[in-house]
């Protein structure tokens, strides 16, 4: 039975995946209909949604140092929560630093602006450019990487119009510099665990030519060790698939790892006292 149930589990995002890209469900509408209702059946059963990993246990730290800032996230399935009930990694953070949460989030969508779902065309139409956001925090979406999208190169150049949109890393540089004129707010990408993907891979790597340029930053998943080196049973609680976290992987292993390193981030950044 866990193998039948594996077998429909990959069909229906199969279904959902090929259903979102071909544009009949507009962007940020949450209900995929009698298909998302089969789909939450199965992840519903998923250990690792039951309700012992409910978000609403998740307190707020002492001290956040974001406390009631406005906090904005940008992707993907993961970031939508897609096999967790829509609780995914703004959900979390929002909860622990005390922020506000804005969450522009389609399933099945890349970084390359290659159709209306894709980031950069949510971020354009569907965030207000008045908003206050303190803290954006982008997905280093996998979609890019399993539909085989256009890699590209960092350009030499700040001038938004000069980005090549319709590649990866352009459509990336153009995110940072929309944000950073738009907003005003520091930006960071967060990548996925790590699962068998070369081509996610690269894009990891260009991701820290990216912060060389802009200096943006990084919450990084897929080198992070021992993060990584877990138990199959907690991989198995833990995650839908090879991608898609459960409530209790985000709950209790991408989310502690992330707000460690937003903490790291923080630090960093924190103006230092002058010297008398």
């Amino acid at each position: 039975m866990k193998k039948v149930g594996k077998i429909i589990l990959r069909i229906l995002l199969v279904l959902v995946i090929l259903l979102l890209v071909a544009g009949l469900f507009a962007a940020g509408v949450a209900g995929l209909g009698p298909l998302k209702g089969a789909w939450n059946k199965i992840t519903d059963r998923k250990p690792g949604n039951q309700p012992a990993y409910s978000f609403e246990q998740i307190t707020e730290m002492e001290n956040s140092p974001l406390e009631g800032k406005q906090l904005c996230v940008l992707g993907s399935s993961v970031t939508y929560g897609m096999a967790s009930g829509g609780y995914a990694i703004g959900e979390y953070l929002s909860a622990r630093f005390g922020m506000d949460l804005t969450k522009e989030a389609v399933g099945a969508t890349t970084l390359a602006d290659v159709n209306r779902l894709s980031y950069v065309s949510r971020m354009e139409r569907n965030l207000p450019k008045n908003a206050k956001f303190d803290l954006f925090i982008c997905q280093l979406s996998t979609n890019d990487a399993t539909f085989g999208a256009e890699l590209g190169a960092v350009s030499k150049s700040r001038d938004r119009s000069k980005f090549d949109r319709k590649t990866t890393v352009g459509a990336m540089e153009y995110i940072i510099s929309y944000v950073q004129e738009t907003w005003g707010c520091p930006v960071l990408f967060y990548t996925g665990a790590r699962f068998d993907s070369n081509e996610y891979a690269d894009m990891v790597n260009l991701l820290y030519d990216l912060q060389k340029k802009w200096d943006i930053g990084i919450l990084d998943l897929w080198n992070a060790e021992p993060f990584n080196d877990i138990r199959d049973k907690d991989r198995e609680l833990f995650m839908a698939d090879d991608i898609h976290p459960t409530r209790a992987g985000y709950r209790d292993w991408w989310g502690p790892e992330l707000e460690a390193q937003l903490l790291d981030y923080l630090a960093k950044e924190e103006p230092q006292p002058q010297a008398a």
